[in-house]
């Protein structure tokens, strides 16, 4: 199984950035965690803070991956690119977010990109990108 990880914005500043809400675990930290935990299966990571770099990795593993966990941050409320790039590929994705967005300001109540998703996972911290490999070993 090959499955995609892509992080949107300020995602590369985990373990830094607002500890609170994201916790002190880099993100790197974290994956090779969640590899050794997963060693069957093929884990690919990429991060940009740049729309069309997103936009453009969605299409390169959307036609070959099993499975893309996206993580938009910011991009997820106000990007409808990365929402028809996602309606637009045949691999399934599922949208996480390690924070609940719910419990959050009312911007981020919205998603462009959940209507195109497999489904969503929200709130579970960094597990949440576990949740999702689950998901797809599971087939649900």
């Amino acid at each position: 199984m090959k499955l995609a990880i892509i992080n949107g914005p300020n995602l590369n500043l985990l373990g830094k950035r607002e500890t609170s809400i994201y916790g002190d675990i880099s993100f790197e930290d974290f994956l090779t965690k969640l590899k050794n935990q997963y060693a069957n299966i093929e884990v690919s990571y990429f991060q940009s803070n740049i729309e069309g770099e997103i936009i453009d990795k969605i299409q390169e593993t959307g036609y070959t991956y099993d499975g893309i966990i996206l993580n938009a941050a910011a991009y997820t409320h106000t990007s409808i690119g990365i929402a028809d790039a996602v309606k637009s590929v045949i691999t399934p994705v599922i949208e996480v977010h390690i924070s609940n967005v719910t419990n959050r300001e009312e911007f981020r109540h919205k998603s462009y990109i959940a209507p195109n998703c497999k489904g969503i996972i929200i709130g579970f911290g960094l597990d949440s990108y576990r949740l999702a490999i689950e998901a797809f070993l599971n087939k649900k």
